[in-house]
This record gives C-alpha cells, structure tokens and sequence, in this order.
C-alpha cells in the first residue's frame, strides 16, 4: 500500500515539474518575442506656436522610425543613441497628442536599409 502512495507521489510531482518548466519557457520565449526597442520623446512649441517632436534612440542598434501628424508619415534611420531633428505640425490646432510615433529595429525591416553599392 505504501508504495502504491509513493509512486502516486512521484507521478503527481513530476506533472507539477514539467508544467513549471513549460511556463518558465514559454513566459521567456513570450517576453522576448514583445521586446521593443527604447526611446523618448520630447515635445515643445516653436517660436509660431507650432507643435514639434523630438524621437532620442537609446539602444546600440539603429532604428526605423516614422513620425505621424494627419495621417502624414515620415519615415527616417535613426542611429544608435542619437537623437532625430525636430518634426513640427502645420498648424497651430495640433499638439503633441495629435503625433504618431513608431520604432522598430533596422535588423528587422531590410527595405529601409541603406543600399548597398
């Protein structure tokens, strides 16, 4: 009888052991998957009031990145730790929740690689 317990023991801790091994490698390979790269963002008024942003990479790798306002996309490389040049809006109405900003990796979208000669 002591047996037929110790062995449901073992059976029952080695389903517990496998379904934690299957959660720890599927939270890594999730979380990995979602990565992004890093940056910030600064917002200002120019002098005529116009709205501008500013996108700062701060990862080691170059990014793609575009810049939205009205459904006007700017797409630009932007190096590693550098930041971009100040993109304004057309008109005095729009303010920094009206921008649209999107970073991925170079690495990752080769059509907007440079050319290689």
């Amino acid at each position: 009888m002591t047996m037929n317990i110790a062995f449901k023991k073992n059976v029952f801790n080695k389903k517990i052991m496998i379904r934690v091994l299957f959660s720890f490698s599927l939270f890594i390979l999730a979380t990995s998957a979602f990565s992004k790269p890093k940056h910030t963002l600064k917002h200002k008024r120019n002098d005529k009031n116009l709205a501008e942003i500013q996108i700062t990479n701060q990862t080691v790798e170059p990014l793609i990145c575009y810049v939205a306002i009205d459904g006007h996309k700017i797409y630009f490389r932007l190096k590693a730790y550098e930041p971009s040049i100040w993109y304004r809006a057309t008109d005095v109405r729009y303010n920094y929740s009206n921008f649209s900003v999107w970073c991925d990796y170079l690495s990752l979208h080769s059509r907007y690689a440079p050319k290689k000669k």
